[in-house]
């Protein structure tokens, strides 16, 4: 009853029955719970497989399928707990994912560095340094041998470090460090605002700064 509750609320299901249900074929639309087997050395727990058909979900669209499939059901009432524990996508949706339109040869490209992995960090502490002394530490991880340095996702605006006094000073120790060691580097900005406006305009400037890499927070 559980598993096949989840189906019909991330498909066509709904609380009660209403008139328009009969302007569609909820047979051909709606998710199918077709097996369930208990978690071994657990009374209470069980997995259940669910299958949905693939007009339910638009092409290339991660944000939908995520939607569908781990959104409603988490907050769904009739169940205790719930968790996502295995998906399976068939060839022919994965294929309307284009992907990043810059791969890792395009990075390895950029940085002309081939034949071993890339290396890099996340600056740390991740809050509270300075803009100075942020760049400071990219600066001397960048010229210890990294090839990149990080934001990390909590870093965006704040006021001990401001977003436009970091990202001069993070474009300052690559242009340093790369001075140095003779090797390109490069740093993760995170662009993440309020606004898609800011954000925009935050990676405009990292542009004019000459700054190879820019980030986006996706969880937010």
């Amino acid at each position: 009853e559980a598993g096949a509750a989840v189906a019909a609320e991330s498909s066509t299901g709904t609380w009660t029955t209403v008139w328009t249900d009969g302007l569609t074929s909820l047979d051909r639309y709606k998710g199918r719970c077709y097996h369930i087997e208990p978690v071994a050395g657990e009374d209470s727990q069980y997995i259940a497989y669910v299958a949905y058909p693939l007009d339910l979900f638009e092409e290339g669209s991660v944000t939908n399928m995520f939607t569908s499939i781990v959104g409603n059901v988490f907050g769904f009432k009739a169940l205790r707990a719930l968790r996502l524990e295995d998906l399976r996508i068939p060839p022919t949706y994965s294929k309307t994912f284009q992907g990043p339109p810059h791969g890792i040869q395009v990075e390895r490209d950029k940085l002309n560095k081939y034949g071993r992995p890339l290396l890099g960090c996340t600056i740390k502490p991740k809050l509270g340094l300075s803009a100075k002394n942020y760049g400071r530490a990219c600066y001397e991880c960048l010229r210890g041998g990294l090839d990149f340095t990080k934001d990390d996702e909590n870093v965006n605006s704040q006021p001990f470090m401001r977003w436009r006094d970091r990202f001069v000073f993070c474009a300052e120790a690559i242009y340093k460090a790369q001075a140095e060691t003779g090797e390109i580097k490069g740093h993760y900005l995170n662009a993440t605002a309020a606004t898609c406006e800011e954000m925009i305009k935050r990676a405009v400037f990292a542009r004019e700064l000459g700054v190879p890499i820019v980030m986006h927070d996706y969880l937010t």
